[in-house]
């Protein structure tokens, strides 16, 4: 097994917006950052229940999710740079081989996998028939997420791909948010992993820069928009660790909010891509998305 650390980023941080080259409007949908494509491919769409939420109050619920639900999705992204195809996640394997095939891409077309951790919603489709789907992937995973779930009993699901993927896979330790802007190495050219633990242990989102424009694939930072962007400090009952995955939000929020980073979610409802800007109102940020 190959191993890769990465430590520091230099990093532009003067976002430059992006523009919206192509929507379907039922599962994908292509943004242009710099001379990089982020497109959307669209698992699922619905709606989330209240019952997950960790600490949400009746008036919280009352304002931003009256009827109990809120909108959701889960997405995978797929990154088109000019030398690489990346997908970041692999959804549930539904609909992601048919949203890769709408775009032009076979699974042995992938030359990189960003897995922001290894829940089944985020690496069902990396295998199909127990056998690797992206045959000549290199497979990107944080060292400590790697290390929960080959110790977890719960983790079997993991674990075959880690075994089918051993001879791509590369760990690394992902970057805290004030290592940015120092001299290093990207994670791979123009992307950069960063810590957000406690939906897992190694929680991962992906930084992406492109000629000075950037954008954030946060993966689960967030399951419930409606009431996690106003307010933040609300965990979902999936958190692993809800006290880590609080702090980190905030804390992520925070940095994109004030950078005037764009951003894209595993569970944000289609498009899945916007922005953030604070909301006066709750104290907390309002999404706002691309169109």
């Amino acid at each position: 097994m190959r191993t890769l650390f990465v430590f520091l980023l230099t990093i532009d941080f003067m976002s430059m917006a992006g523009k919206v080259l192509a929507q379907n409007p039922e599962n994908v949908f292509t943004y242009k950052v710099g001379s990089t494509e982020i497109t959307l491919l669209s698992e699922s769409q619905g709606q989330g229940n209240q019952s997950i939420l960790i600490d949400a109050t009746p008036e919280m619920l009352q304002k931003y999710a009256p009827e109990g639900t809120f909108p959701n999705g889960t997405n995978a992204f797929f990154i088109r740079t000019p030398d690489r195809n990346i997908l970041v996640d692999a959804g549930f394997g539904r609909n992601l081989f048919n949203n890769l095939q709408t775009i032009g891409i076979t699974p042995d077309r992938v030359d990189v996998v960003l897995l922001t951790h290894m829940h089944g919603d985020h690496i069902g489709g990396m295998l199909q028939d127990g056998k690797p789907s992206f045959p000549k992937a290199e497979i990107y995973l944080a060292q400590p997420e790697y290390d929960y779930w080959v110790n977890d009993s719960r983790g079997q699901q993991a674990r075959n791909v880690i075994e089918a993927y051993k001879d791509k896979l590369h760990l690394f330790q992902p970057l805290e948010l004030v290592e940015l802007g120092q001299q290093g190495s990207p994670l791979i050219s123009g992307i950069a992993g960063i810590a957000a633990y406690g939906h897992t242990p190694g929680h991962t989102v992906f930084l992406v820069e492109s000629n000075h424009a950037q954008l954030l694939v946060w993966g689960d930072l967030t399951h419930a928009m409606a009431i996690q962007m106003p307010y933040p400090q609300v965990a979902v009952s999936y958190d692993v660790n809800p006290k880590d995955a609080v702090a980190y939000r905030k804390k992520i929020l925070e940095y994109v909010e004030k950078n005037k980073i764009p951003v894209a979610g595993m569970h944000i409802a289609f498009p899945g891509i916007g922005t953030v800007t604070k909301d006066k109102t709750s104290g907390g940020y309002r999404f706002t998305p691309v169109h």
